[in-house]
């Protein structure tokens, strides 16, 4: 497999694809532990996604997960990262770098305002079943932000990028050319260098295999 660094989790890390180390961490500081406790004041139990041990785990209390947050989880039966917990301390366990909420539109919306200055966060309903979606992440994980670290590691000087969600918006904002897939959300179409075929016709394949 070529060695091709992978900048994941909305740019909350980078790593090397064939050893899986980190290249770069975007992590949360002591400053989640707050944030994580306003949550659950607001009734709030989130998809904690953290590093315990070095091993990647997405942590979860079931009997607090909404009906949302169930759809979600049937999606990913059977992975290793899977972590369920008994309570909120548990829930705060390791380096987090992650917090997913899926829950009510006008119940998260609240507190998306008041987070938005603070740290990285995406407010946005899934484009495949619709469910309002509130992420979190640190202020300096974003996808434009690792893509400038990656950028200065490399010695890169133009960038081409693909996207479909509202979480591309600002790495769409630093490409030379930008590329919105067909059934991507209209604010990304609005900021897009063009338009390609949707991610159901492998529209960036596609792309890459014409121009490259």
């Amino acid at each position: 497999m070529p060695k091709s660094p992978l900048i994941i989790y909305n740019g909350a890390m980078i790593v090397d694809n064939c050893t899986g180390e980190f290249i770069q961490k975007n992590f949360f500081g002591s400053d989640v532990t707050e944030l994580l406790e306003d949550l659950f004041e607001n009734g709030i139990y989130p998809i904690v996604y953290s590093f315990i041990e070095d091993i990647e785990k997405f942590s979860f209390i079931p009997e607090k997960c909404t009906e949302e947050v169930h759809r979600f989880l049937e999606t990913r039966c059977g992975d290793q990262r899977t972590r369920v917990v008994e309570n909120k301390e548990q829930l705060q366990d390791g380096e987090i770098f992650y917090i997913t909420c899926i829950d009510k539109e006008q119940k998260l919306a609240p507190l998306y305002d008041k987070y938005k200055d603070m740290h990285h966060c995406v407010f946005q309903k899934d484009i495949y079943t619709g469910d309002q979606w509130f992420e979190i992440m640190p202020k300096s994980a974003s996808k434009s932000n690792a893509i400038k670290q990656l950028q200065e590691k490399l010695g890169c000087d133009y960038l081409i990028v693909f996207g479909d969600g509202k979480n591309d918006v600002d790495m769409f904002e630093i490409a030379d050319e930008a590329y919105a897939v067909e059934n991507a959300v209209e604010e990304l179409k609005a900021v897009a260098t063009g338009i390609i075929s949707s991610n159901n016709s492998d529209g960036v394949a596609k792309w890459l295999e014409k121009n490259y």
